[in-house]
């Protein structure tokens, strides 16, 4: 199942990323000669993969309730492997991959069989947070508890780990505390997805956000379950590279 394809687009255009600015905004000089300005979804710092002067990928998808035409999907970034790798930075993208991987049966050992899918459900300590995925097991699963999964987008990688968060994250730790008020009566699931292809190996970003740090140990230490799960970005599809492992 490594290298099977799970999502599949028309083929990106190419470019240099010339600055990034206001958090959402990217100027890019095309492989044609042509300068635009692209939305970032990405809001917070892209430690590791932010680089003037690099080359990204970016979706034309023109339509009359976008102020801009074009969206920055990839980017191209150093690797410890000494070839340079391409890193998914649209946040937008980590939950519909992971559905996907899911869907496919490529979490099967980990999460068992599902009979239901939902998304975006309320839940939390006050009932005002939203749980990216929310499964439901088919009956003849022996633990029919529900699965609640918090998905992180993961591109920061340090001494060839990914690492999560990559700044200060208040929302983060939110989640983290929720998760772990899930149990026992829930299954909780945090997936930091690795939008790159030359890591395999995950731990909490400490020196970002100490106080996640912390959090996630607790988590761990309380029953949530982490499950890395890695992904290959290509110019016209993303493909499943497979399980990554904590470190440490």
């Amino acid at each position: 199942m490594i290298g099977k394809s799970l999502l599949t687009f028309p083929a990106l255009r190419e470019g240099i990323l010339l600055k990034r600015y206001k958090r959402f905004l990217a100027d890019i000089k095309l492989d044609s000669g042509e300068i635009i300005t692209a939305h970032c979804a990405n809001t917070g710092p892209m430690k590791g993969v932010l680089h003037p002067g690099g080359r990204v990928r970016v979706k034309y998808s023109p339509s009359p309730t976008r102020k801009l035409s074009w969206s920055w999907e990839q980017a191209e970034v150093p690797s410890d492997n000494k070839t340079p790798t391409w890193v998914g930075v649209n946040t937008s993208l980590p939950n519909k991959l992971v559905r996907s991987a899911i869907e496919a049966g490529c979490l099967s050992n980990q999460l068992g069989q599902i009979s239901k899918i939902r998304t975006e459900v309320k839940y939390g300590i006050e009932g005002k947070s939203r749980i990216d995925i929310l499964l439901i097991p088919e009956k003849n699963e022996v633990d029919k508890r529900e699965i609640y999964i918090e998905v992180k987008n993961t591109t920061w990688v340090k001494a060839s780990v990914a690492l999560f968060p990559d700044t200060v994250t208040k929302r983060g730790q939110k989640h983290l505390k929720e998760m772990i008020a899930l149990l026992p009566r829930s299954r909780a699931v945090l997936i930091p997805c690795i939008s790159r292809n030359d890591v395999r190996k995950f731990a909490s970003g400490d020196s970002a956000d100490p106080i996640y740090g912390e959090l996630f140990k607790l988590a761990l230490r309380t029953g949530v379950q982490v499950v890395p799960c890695c992904f290959g970005f290509f110019s016209d599809h993303i493909t499943w590279e497979g399980l990554g492992l904590l470190d440490g």
